[in-house]
């Protein structure tokens, strides 16, 4: 068993006879969701996927009903911006512990989830909002084009383009240019080292770091988590099927380099790496393949699997005790790569 087994906490002999249990909040989240009424995505065209309930409404739902002190906000400051895409304007939002000061943060470009498909900044919030404010940070979030409208490789082409508008317009956001990472959740994730790979061919400034969240990475959707969690929410099989469908032009494109990075990009070079997964997923196999590739690779990665946790559970951390913990596991390793004082863990 390789060290990085050992940290995710994989036991090579093991495998479940009846699917993991999600940890008390997140199953009140999964609860919550679900009472909010939404239909499955699989079955809805893409406009309508878009308008269904997410968990994000669910933890809204929860703070309400619960915590009624909470500030979730954070103590974070947004604005929201256009920025200059690969095919014209795309919408992001900026998050700063502080707005109005002249002292550069270290800077974070953010890429969402969604397949490709759905989700947008807002559905997308607390992920940046909690890096923003633990790793004290300014962080870019990009809302980049979405398929069917726009299929692959769109989302890929604006991802480059939004860092190469960072790197070019760090300081009037607040950031400072010389200390620029990459981060994403989901196929975001996928955006982000395909971000770092870019870079590294292209000959553009490397990220400082990149944390990849339940990374979608892999094109193989009979991995030992996909055969655990194939019902699994709010992330399952049939869902991904879906985002399958409707991202690419032909099944074939899902072995591109870009999408089947555990299994045919280059991974040499890259920056250093947070690799953070959640155990009811079923990305969780290709995340952490993706860790131990890596590691390699000779890249320098710290990787976790979180037990109880379910896809989309980072952004959660006002109400989930792991997501919050996430956050700070991540938040440690951007500062440790950007040379500021490291949170303890």
């Amino acid at each position: 068993m390789s060290i990085l087994e050992k940290i995710l906490g994989r036991d090579e002999d093991a495998r479940r006879d009846t699917p993991a249990k999600p940890d008390m909040m997140m199953g009140k989240v999964l609860d919550t969701l679900a009472g909010l009424g939404g239909k499955p995505i699989e079955t809805l065209s893409p406009q309508e996927a878009r308008l269904q309930p997410t968990p994000t409404d669910a933890v809204k739902q929860i703070l309400r009903e619960t915590l009624k002190d909470e500030d979730p906000t954070l103590g974070i400051q947004t604005r929201d911006i256009t920025i200059e895409g690969a095919a014209g304007p795309l919408q992001a939002r900026i998050y700063s512990p502080n707005l109005a000061s002249d002292d550069l943060k270290p800077l974070v470009v953010y890429f969402h989830g969604g397949g490709f498909v759905i989700a947008d900044l807002d559905v997308y919030d607390g992920g940046p909002r909690g890096i923003s404010r633990f790793a004290d940070v300014v962080v870019l979030s990009v809302h980049y084009r979405q398929a069917p409208e726009n299929k692959f490789p769109a989302a890929h082409d604006d991802a480059i383009a939004a860092y190469k508008w960072a790197l070019a317009n760090a300081q009037t956001i607040g950031g400072d240019p010389r200390k620029v990472a990459v981060m994403g959740e989901s196929a975001g994730g996928n955006l982000a080292i395909n971000v770092s790979i870019a870079a590294r061919d292209q000959g553009l400034q490397a990220p400082a770091h990149q944390v990849l969240v339940y990374p979608l990475v892999g094109n193989d959707m009979t991995t030992e988590s996909y055969v655990e969690n194939a019902a699994a929410k709010p992330l399952n099989k049939p869902m991904m099927e879906w985002f399958v469908k409707h991202t690419f032009n032909d099944q074939s494109e899902t072995a591109d380099p870009r999408i089947n990075v555990v299994g045919a990009a280059d991974l040499r070079g890259l920056p250093s790496s947070t690799v953070i997964t959640a155990e009811i997923d079923p990305l969780r196999t290709e995340g952490e393949t993706l860790a131990e590739k890596l590691e390699a690779a000779g890249v320098d990665v710290r990787a976790k699997t979180f037990s109880g946790s379910t896809h989309e559970f980072f952004g959660m951390g006002l109400v989930v005790p792991d997501a919050a913990a996430a956050q700070t596991f991540a938040a440690h390793d951007l500062k440790k790569a950007f040379g500021t004082a490291i949170l303890p863990i």
